[in-house]
């Protein structure tokens, strides 16, 4: 059934990391650990976002040479490039793990109430915007999931079983 436990290594001689907090197990070597934070307007920004997303206020941000591991997890670990969703993507509640710090973090509300209320899922969601890698959290591999290009089209899902979507995709929820 593949139930094993699996760690996610950075190695931060290939650029700085953000991670969710208080998952950080171990750090090897040239390792500085910062809040992320870069001033009183940041603190207040990221505050009204974790509050909205159910995502932790501060996100600790490592610089350095050295590696770093996640604490390990039964769940999957996927990697995506945010480029290949046109330099941005919206992921489902608690998925995230640790991304690139180049990408900027954003919440981004949902498109109409409906999607909040029919779906049961809140106003907003963790938006990643730029060029980079970000690692999240699966329940099941990759290799199970199912990718749709959606060209001017509708597709209706049963259920919270959406993980990812291109921020560019008008997301709504209704009830059937």
């Amino acid at each position: 059934m593949n139930i094993k436990k699996r760690q996610l290594v950075c190695d931060l001689k290939q650029g700085d990391v953000t991670i969710q907090a208080g998952a950080m197990q171990w750090m090897l070597g040239d390792v500085r650990a910062t809040t992320g934070i870069k001033g009183a307007g940041d603190f207040f920004k990221k505050t009204l976002r974790g509050s909205v997303t159910g995502e932790s206020v501060i996100k600790p941000e490592y610089t350095g040479s050295g590696l770093l591991v996640l604490e390990p997890t039964y769940k999957y670990l996927i990697l995506l490039d945010v480029s290949e969703w046109n330099n941005f993507i919206m992921l489902d509640d608690g998925l995230f793990l640790a991304s690139e710090s180049t990408l900027e973090h954003k919440a981004v509300a949902r498109t109409n109430l409906s999607s909040a209320i029919a779906g049961g899922q809140g106003l907003f969601n963790l938006g990643l915007k730029g060029r980079g890698i970000v690692a999240i959290e699966s329940i099941c591999p990759k290799e199970e999931l199912i990718e749709i290009t959606l060209d001017n089209d509708v597709l209706k899902v049963d259920g919270n079983n959406v993980i990812a979507w291109s921020g560019s995709l008008e997301f709504t929820v209704e009830r059937s």
